[in-house]
């Protein structure tokens, strides 16, 4: 019996801890004031990527996706995040807002 119950929670704990392993895709925002915001009337998206664990380029800064958007005041920014099978692939976008 006590190794019927190790058995399941390991079986539990494994589930819990691969979740998201295979694919995982969320979009979040990095601004913490809710309660005023305005998103304005453009976006723009900044990118950075990896590949295998061993290469990543681009610029997700903020400034890039301004410049991207041709945004000169920043209102909000979200960030995006896409990951598949443990990593292998990555990408990561910071959205910004703004006029």
């Amino acid at each position: 019996m006590k190794n019927k119950y190790f058995f399941c929670l390991f079986c539990i704990l494994t589930a819990i801890s691969v979740q998201g392993c295979a694919y995982y895709h969320v979009q979040e925002p990095l601004d913490i004031n809710y309660e005023n915001t305005s998103l304005g009337s453009k976006h723009g998206t900044a990118n950075s990527w990896s590949v295998l664990w061993l290469f990543s380029w681009g610029d997700r800064g903020t400034r890039a996706a301004a410049k991207n958007g041709g945004i000169t005041t920043i209102t909000h920014a979200d960030t995006e995040i896409k990951i598949v099978l443990f990593g292998l692939y990555m990408r990561f976008t910071t959205v910004v807002y703004g006029d």
